[in-house]
């Protein structure tokens, strides 16, 4: 809605219903997320009680809204339940829908969603993807998205050197949990629905951190009881070509730097969450 957004921004309101209005049966364009609902709605066809659902979320009034419904029939989403809060806070009706995951294009939004509870990310503008690959492959960083930031503190505040001899000391203390911990668990369950070796999911670990950091992450996931399918420990190492070759279809991760390196290969979200973000 990158063309709309323009005509709301610039010449108000009024324009913006108008515009919408009269263009109610033209489809909007694809958007950066859109492949990774696709496949996140595809993973119903090949389970019985359907466990994926996408609601709409839109501070447009139903009125103007319609465009937007009207576009998802035209790409056969099957997404059917939507608020359309008229200019107020959409990231209000997160709890209520009992959602597990919020993306947004508003950093503001985002950062409330965290607050109360969900997993949120800013989807920035993407190297747009199209992958042949019907597998669906989240991403994600570690420290203050799938764990909390109580280790990127110490980096931060004390240096690498400090960083890792924390990180050896408390190898066999499980790190606390990060906005995205339910969100992984959840796609785990749906994961566990399917027999073993063909969930049409893979989920990769992509961290910055490198031997001995390593040991307390792997740890700390074995005692969650989660599985993920793959981790890359890459010591620092530019994060774009990996996400590139792993095909993720999004990346979430709480660092600018990071992001701006992986938008340029796959769709990502930043994860405004942590002391970097502080």
């Amino acid at each position: 809605m990158t063309e709309s957004h323009k005509v709301f921004e610039e010449q108000g309101l009024d324009a913006y219903k108008d515009y919408q209005i009269s263009r109610e049966g033209q489809p909007l364009e694809q958007g950066f997320a859109f492949e990774l609902v696709k496949k996140l709605l595809g993973l119903n066809d090949s389970l019985k009680d359907k466990p994926v659902e996408v609601i709409l979320l839109s501070r447009n009034s139903a009125d103007t809204g319609l465009r937007v419904f009207n576009s998802i029939q035209h790409y056969g989403l099957d997404i059917s339940r939507a608020a359309f809060t008229g200019g107020n806070y959409p990231y209000s009706y997160v709890n209520a829908f009992d959602c597990h995951l919020f993306l947004s294009a508003d950093g503001a939004d985002v950062r409330a969603a965290l607050d109360r509870g969900v997993a949120a990310a800013t989807i920035l503008p993407s190297e747009r993807r199209n992958s042949p690959s019907e597998t669906l492959k989240i991403a994600f960083d570690g420290d203050a998205v799938l764990f909390s930031d109580e280790s990127e503190k110490v980096f931060k505040r004390s240096g690498l050197e400090a960083f890792s001899k924390n990180e050896r000391e408390s190898a066999n203390i499980p790190l606390e949990g990060g906005p995205f911990r339910p969100f992984l668990f959840s796609l785990q369950q749906i994961q566990q629905a399917f027999p073993d070796g063909k969930a049409p999911i893979r989920t990769c670990l992509v961290t910055a951190r490198s031997a001995p950091a390593h040991e307390r992450v792997i740890k700390t996931l074995r005692a969650w009881n989660i599985r993920i399918d793959e981790s890359l420990f890459l010591g620092g190492l530019d994060k774009g070509e990996f996400l590139k070759a792993f095909d993720a279809d999004v990346f979430f991760d709480d660092q600018r730097t990071h992001c701006e390196s992986a938008r340029n290969h796959v769709t990502t979200g930043h994860v405004p969450n942590g002391i970097t973000n502080d």
